[in-house]
């Protein structure tokens, strides 16, 4: 029988959509799990979105989307969503392509910007499929760690060392999956330096721009007048709007780098649902309350999470500025972030994605999304904090 690539003998499947799959896996076995390992909203699609999807479908919006990048409604809203929302200015017939989801939009910028060999800068703890979608694209990731005892702060000089002839982009998260972590004016000062100094790509992936706390304004990297032109913007429909499954997310950039991306999308994806893209207008050009309800649900989850896991023995919880996880350490054990985690499922029951599979070794971190109803996690952390001792 011929081989199958080396190449996808790299790539593992998804930590996270692993250990959700093991979390149903158990719950279909009898078990009584708590499964806080998937990144998804525990709130149904808005009825206005809904209803949009379900008339477009009645009208016969079934067939290929034309043009191919995304219709023209949805096109133009997200250019508006872009320019009252994040302060960018984008053409919405050349400058956006809309994807069946925000992978498939990140391996498109990566796949028109990236040629064999060359690196890109992924500050971790990172999300899980950077690393490998980078790879799938022939390039070669370079992991710049950050710290949570230092916020998890991105430094100009340190970004700096990483960077070599071979450097061709930086992908930036903010706020960030799984910290949480939103960058400061310092921070992106020095990421525009950093792309000016190195002529690099920025990739900022913005999917949870609209889950931010505290009044803590989510800035787009595509906003800096001085880097615009290098700056191509992930984003979409899932997080902020609870359409997970509805598959939608776009990038908008360069004129030229958004036009190679479509040669590659016309021949892979095609284009996404012609259906959900008339759901996505409604979205973004309805009504924003339902939205608002949503961040200030994730708010207040957010207070009882950091304040429970700081009050459990051994377990400390930075303040988490943005998205809808907790990235919890044991402070004081031997033993690995995948070792905690399997302990918390066996004794605990409760499903949670080890700091390892986000590019962490130094600590035993472990992700839990509060994206949950708080009566589950109220249990989830008083299962946790009853096998405390054990973690050590």
């Amino acid at each position: 029988m011929p081989s199958i690539t080396k190449l996808a003998g790299r790539i593992a499947k998804s930590p996270t959509i692993a250990m959700n799959d093991k979390a149903k896996q158990l719950a279909a076995e009898g078990h009584s799990v708590i499964g806080l390992a998937g990144g998804e909203p525990d709130f149904d699609t808005p009825a206005h979105i809904v209803e949009a999807g379900m008339k477009a479908i009645r009208d016969g919006e079934t067939r290929y989307a034309a043009p191919s990048k995304g219709i023209g409604p949805l096109l133009e809203a997200i250019a508006a969503k872009m320019e009252r929302d994040n302060n960018v200015s984008v053409d919405p017939m050349s400058d956006i392509i809309v994807t069946p989801g925000g992978k498939l939009a990140l391996f498109l910028a990566l796949k028109a910007m990236l040629d064999p060999g060359d690196e890109v800068l992924i500050p971790a703890p990172y999300w899980v499929s950077y690393p490998s979608i980078v790879t799938m694209v022939g390039g070669v990731p370079v992991t710049v760690a950050t710290s949570s005892d230092d916020g998890y702060r991105l430094r100009l000089e340190d970004l700096r060392g990483f960077v070599t002839a071979k450097t061709k982009a930086i992908i930036i998260n903010s706020p960030c999956n799984p910290t949480g972590h939103m960058l400061s004016s310092d921070e992106i000062e020095g990421i525009a330096t950093l792309a000016t100094e190195a002529d690099l790509y920025v990739i900022s992936d913005e999917i949870y721009e609209k889950l931010n706390f505290d009044g803590r304004p989510a800035v787009s990297l595509a906003s800096l007048p001085d880097i615009s032109d290098r700056v191509v913007v992930i984003n979409g429909m899932s997080k902020a709007y609870a359409m997970t499954g509805w598959r939608l997310g776009w990038l908008a950039g360069p004129t030229a780098l958004i036009g190679a991306a479509g040669k590659f999308n016309s021949q892979t994806a095609t284009s996404a649902a012609t259906f959900t893209q008339h759901a996505a207008v409604a979205a973004l050009n309805g009504p924003q309350e339902c939205v608002e309800m949503m961040r200030q649900s994730y708010q207040e989850r957010r207070d009882f999470m950091v304040n429970s896991f700081n009050n459990i023995e051994n377990m400390s919880c930075p303040d988490i500025e943005g998205a809808f996880y907790a990235f919890p350490k044991v402070d004081n054990t031997s033993k690995s972030s995948e070792e905690v985690a399997s302990l918390i499922l066996d004794k605990a029951v409760v499903v949670g994605v080890p700091g390892s599979a986000f590019g962490i070794s130094k600590d035993a971190h472990i992700r839990f999304s509060f994206a949950e109803d708080l009566n589950l996690l109220t249990e989830a952390v008083e299962r946790i904090r009853g096998i405390a001792d054990q973690l050590a």
